[in-house]
């Protein structure tokens, strides 16, 4: 199916080249001068080979057609992630190098959407907000305003990200996995 190429997004599985390529980021440029263009990195979901491609936002793509199957993470062993088929219960293993930094997000029994072509299995697409525990946070600093300044923080996967100033250590948080954002505190 042909789509345009302002439409990719993250996640989606397109052919090019004769090869079909996992979609892991996109940025659209809107230079002073010309028209606008995406930059998209991308992965070989066969050799795992990366690449950058620019095309113009007006220029067509071919988006491959995947089966889209929704899945639970079980365990991560060195390597390898294993998910369970939540219609059938078969259990499969994928590499982390397919999630990125997001894999770092996956929580034992998390669900996920999982794309397969021809059987194979190629990308995983998270929840978009998941809720983490602050495990080191710097203290406030006297004078800081709450509207303008952020302090960095470790999450309980290891990650580090700016939080306001009134986030302190062991408070229940919700981040954005597309851009490990703070979004707000854990209700």
């Amino acid at each position: 199916m042909k789509i345009n190429a302002n439409l990719i997004r993250v996640g989606n599985i397109i052919e090019h080249n004769g090869r079909q390529w996992a979609v892991l980021k996109t940025a659209i440029v809107q230079p002073g001068k010309g028209g606008a263009f995406i930059t998209v990195e991308m992965r070989d979901i066969r050799t795992g080979t990366k690449t950058n491609e620019r095309w113009r936002t007006a220029d067509t793509v071919e988006k491959c057609n995947v089966e889209e199957k929704d899945c639970t993470f079980l365990f991560a062993d060195g390597e390898a992630l294993t998910f369970m088929d939540q219609e059938n219960f078969e259990q499969f293993n994928l590499s982390t190098d397919i999630l990125g930094e997001a894999a770092a997000f996956l929580q034992d029994g998390m669900q996920v959407a999982v794309d397969f072509i021809e059987g194979s299995p190629v990308s995983v697409s998270l929840p978009e907000k998941v809720t983490m525990t602050v495990v080191e946070a710097d203290p406030v600093v006297k004078g800081q305003t709450a509207s303008s300044s952020y302090k960095p923080a470790k999450l309980e996967n290891g990650l580090k990200i700016l939080v306001p100033p009134f986030i302190a250590e062991g408070e229940k948080i919700i981040v954005n996995t597309g851009d490990c954002t703070y979004v707000e505190r854990a209700k």
